[in-house]
């Protein structure tokens, strides 16, 4: 029997080897970065059915990529050349809901808002809150190990991931953490798989921690003269206070929005930050009135709970509202939150080098920025300074003592990267664990390592 012939008996009904087929399934949204063809697509339906196809794999020295919903932004689910891809969409069902431990068990294709809205339904709430919450995948966001809008006070996917069920390269299943919320028995392997981009195992299983919900948050806006002042404010801010949200939007992003979805935002400031506070009221009077010190122009304190859902919406919609520009090539970058101002400023000098448009926007009491780079696709030298402006911007990062991703991923995009931000004893023990877990290297190869 064939490898094919005895693909389609493992994964039995589920595999797909047509090429129209396959088109819509070997990349994710970084769709400027490189993809191969696979071979096939698989979409198992069990535990049982991922691990007959990882021992088929790993008989066959074939590559298996898994892929989640397709969101993801660092080409971490695009396919290698003659690989499987492992579809994680018809493992999609809520396993259990336990209100008395505040816990959550899902599979991995699981939509982020479905987990959220099962949350509410029992009076519990699931914070991780990517942009993309509404169609990103929670395996994916394991895999990423994704962040989002109220990570600043309430912490990113790994801190919610009490344990999960992997399958191993050779289809070995094992189980790592549990339904504790502490437990320090052995090394920490749940939260080595966290972030992992599917490199080190195919998720199947994943048991999350709920909180009770927040309080009502009030929302403080302010616009700002410039990038640096609207960086020196989110810095200050994060000193006096613990916001449940701080983003920044920069002059280009707003525009873009504003264009995209019109909604009164102020196209003509430099810079505008929005906070938002479920701390006592005291906490939105010190927000304040850290802009004002800062320099901010306006300021703004609501405590009505649909100007701020307006808001964070505009937040959410820059990403749609800018690849209406063009394409976008989009930077994941992290500095020490002293170091923001500059790399604001930095951001705006490498733009102006590259005679290149990027429109900012920021977890900024993370000093998490997305500098969003974007250019005409039908310009190839507009490409060149773009991916020469992306680039820059990582290397300004490192020097300012950051990192090239906060929480996008490294995947295919920032591979080259990656030792240079390790350096070489680290990385040298990622080949190590890497080789631990996956020695023949078919689990998602090129991503990461």
């Amino acid at each position: 029997m064939s490898a094919r012939d005895e693909l389609l008996a493992v994964v039995p009904g589920a595999v797909t080897f047509d090429r129209d087929v396959l088109e819509g399934f070997r990349r994710d949204q970084a769709s400027w970065s490189e993809a191969g063809w696979p071979m096939a697509l698989a979409r198992p339906a069990c535990t049982a059915e991922v691990q007959a196809l990882a021992r088929w794999a790993s008989r066959h020295r074939i590559a298996l990529v898994p892929r989640g919903a397709g969101t993801g932004l660092s080409g971490g689910a695009n396919a290698s050349d003659d690989c499987v891809m492992v579809s994680f969409d018809r493992m999609a069902r809520i396993l259990e809901v336990d209100v008395a431990a505040m816990i959550a068990v899902v599979q991995p294709g699981v939509l982020n808002v479905a987990v959220k809205d099962a949350a509410r339904d029992v009076g519990l709430w699931y914070p991780p809150d990517p942009s993309s919450f509404e169609i990103s995948s929670i395996g994916g966001n394991v895999a990423t190990n994704a962040g989002g809008l109220c990570c600043v006070r309430y912490g990113v996917t790994g801190n919610y991931v009490l344990g999960l069920e992997v399958v191993l390269a050779d289809g070995t299943v094992v189980r790592v953490g549990g339904r504790t919320r502490k437990d320090v028995a052995g090394y920490q392997l749940t939260q080595l798989l966290v972030g992992s981009e599917g490199t080190l195992g195919l998720i199947t299983e994943i048991t999350l921690r709920l909180r009770r919900p927040p309080p009502p948050a009030a929302t403080v806006v302010a616009t700002f003269p410039s990038l640096e002042t609207a960086g020196h404010a989110s810095a200050a801010i994060m000193r006096v206070a613990d916001p449940a949200m701080l983003e920044l939007m920069d002059r280009t992003t707003l525009r873009a929005v504003e264009a995209y979805r019109p909604q009164g935002l102020d196209t003509n400031t430099a810079a505008m930050l929005i906070a938002r506070t479920d701390a006592a009221g005291v906490e939105a009077t010190r927000v304040s009135a850290a802009c004002e010190e800062a320099g901010a122009t306006l300021v703004v304190v609501s405590d009505d709970e649909s100007e701020g859902q307006l808001l964070m919406a505009a937040r959410r919609l820059a990403y749609p509202a800018l690849l209406r520009m063009g394409s976008v090539l989009v930077d994941d970058v992290a500095v020490p939150l002293p170091r923001l101002p500059e790399m604001l400023h930095r951001i705006e000098r490498i733009a102006a080098t590259h005679a290149t448009v990027i429109a900012t926007v920021a977890h900024a009491g993370d000093g998490n920025l997305h500098p969003l780079v974007v250019f005409d696709p039908a310009d190839p030298d507009a490409e060149v300074r773009a991916q020469a402006a992306f680039t820059a911007v990582m290397e300004d990062a490192l020097a300012l003592g950051g990192t090239i991703t906060g929480e996008h991923g490294v995947g295919l995009i920032k591979r080259s990267f990656l030792p240079r931000q390790l350096g070489p004893a680290s990385f040298a023990l990622h080949e190590r664990i890497k080789q631990a877990f996956d020695p023949d290297r078919i689990l998602n190869p090129g991503k990461l390592l």
